[in-house]
């Protein structure tokens, strides 16, 4: 089982013998988090941020689960009632509150996926565990997250922003073993 969250989609399949068993996609992941970031500040703190803090934040201090051990980050903007510019403290905690949603999402996905895998698949989805691949991936305690959320292990790729575009090295290097699954219409 692959779950790759890039910045606009995220794609979960099951794959076996060559051949994509099932699949789903859904228009929530990396974008969707930086915009529930950016929302979250705008409500809780009355500041405008620009993208790139956003990006920023997610990166350095941005978290799927609640820690004991907070980070914190400060942050610039906008304040949206004065006008004026602002420094702000923002922690991984809050982090984490503000991007519940999308990360629900994701794992709704992930489940759908699941529920729709043959019986005898799901053994060994369940022996082999998912692997979690995309920018997305990167967030601190994500794959920890999807398996407390679906009691599947979950394993972060080795490279996990270089995977797809590999994969697609080793096809076009072997396109006549893969031929077969390209061509296969749903």
């Amino acid at each position: 089982m692959i779950v790759d969250i890039g910045g606009g989609t995220s794609e979960v399949a099951i794959i076996s013998l060559g051949g994509i068993v099932t699949s789903h996609s859904v228009r929530v992941a990396g974008d969707e988090m930086d915009l529930a970031i950016s929302e979250y500040i705008k409500k809780k703190y009355n500041l405008a941020v620009g993208e790139q803090t956003v990006e920023e934040i997610k990166i350095k201090i941005g978290t799927a689960l609640p820690e004991k051990e907070e980070k914190t980050m400060e942050i610039r903007g906008r304040d949206l009632i004065l006008g004026l510019p602002k420094n702000i403290k923002i922690s991984s905690n809050e982090v984490a509150e503000a991007i519940a949603d999308p990360l629900a999402e994701i794992i709704q996905v992930i489940k759908l996926v699941l529920r729709n895998t043959p019986p005898e698949l799901s053994a060994d989805v369940m022996d082999k565990g998912m692997v979690l691949c995309g920018g997305g991936a990167l967030l601190r305690n994500f794959p920890e997250l999807i398996a407390q959320s679906t009691g599947v292990p979950c394993l972060l790729a080795e490279e996990p922003m270089l995977c797809v575009a590999k994969g697609t090295g080793v096809v076009l290097e072997n396109l006549d073993a893969y031929k077969k699954s390209i061509m296969t219409k749903k």
